[in-house]
């Protein structure tokens, strides 16, 4: 079936309107699947869930694995948990994760999958413009690590970050846990789309100097204005795996 309608796709001509719709969604595993599954993870960590795009896909490769979701906005934390209602193998946390504890303000955009804890980018206003406009709401922020007891942690275990522009700081709060990690999916900057955000670099940094070697990158957000590439999706595993 898949294959049937990505052939319709192209010959609609709409190739280039779903791949750029695919890019925004989120995170696609499908051209990683089959290594995913071989994977057989027992436990998934959806750091920034939104409304539950990552369940769906993580489901795929992992059907028999527990995860855990954390979602810091209101509204998407409910349709997050309204979403997966009857599912037993799954649990959300309504709140940000961070380097440290307590309550900030968060930029709530109207687009919800470009908020972030930090201020937005001239640069991402200008690649789309459907994003300028945010709006405070206020947020609770924990460091993983702190939150270790809530958790029943099986390996093999995926971890999942995707919180625009935050993710040194989530690295940073997961000292702990990042070493039960087997799997490290990570949205990265390749440009500033929000303000103080850390880049690729800093992020492979990071995560090099914790054990992890990079393993490529799928999912490229391009600029709708020139095709530059904005940000990717990387993957990152123990050195050695």
């Amino acid at each position: 079936m898949t294959v049937m309608l990505d052939r319709w796709i192209d010959r609609a001509g709409l190739r280039r309107v779903v791949d750029g719709a695919r890019e925004r969604l989120g995170i696609d595993l499908r051209p990683h699947e089959r290594w995913l599954r071989n994977m057989r993870f027992r436990t998934v960590l959806d750091v920034g869930a939104n409304t539950g795009q990552f369940v769906g896909e993580a489901r795929k490769i992992a059907p028999d694995a527990f995860i855990y979701s954390f979602e810091p906005l209101r509204d998407c934390y409910e349709a997050l948990c309204a979403q997966q209602r009857g599912d037993a193998r799954f649990k959300a946390f309504h709140v940000a994760l961070g380097d440290e504890a307590g309550e900030v303000t968060m930029h709530r955009n109207d687009y919800s999958q470009s908020s972030s804890l930090l201020p937005m980018a001239e640069l991402h206003k200008t690649a789309f413009p459907e994003t300028r406009h945010s709006s405070p709401e206020t947020v609770k922020v924990r460091r993983l690590d702190d939150m270790a007891a809530e958790l029943r942690i099986e390996r093999p275990m995926l971890l999942k970050i995707d919180v625009q522009g935050f993710e040194a700081k989530v690295i940073a709060g997961a000292g702990e846990l990042l070493r039960q990690a087997d799997v490290i999916i990570v949205e990265t900057g390749v440009e500033a789309l929000y303000e103080g955000q850390a880049l690729f670099d800093d992020v492979y940094r990071m995560l090099y100097e914790r054990g992890f070697r990079y393993r490529g990158n799928h999912n490229q957000l391009h600029s709708p204005h020139d095709g530059r590439v904005l940000q990717a999706d990387a993957f990152f595993t123990p050195a050695g795996a």
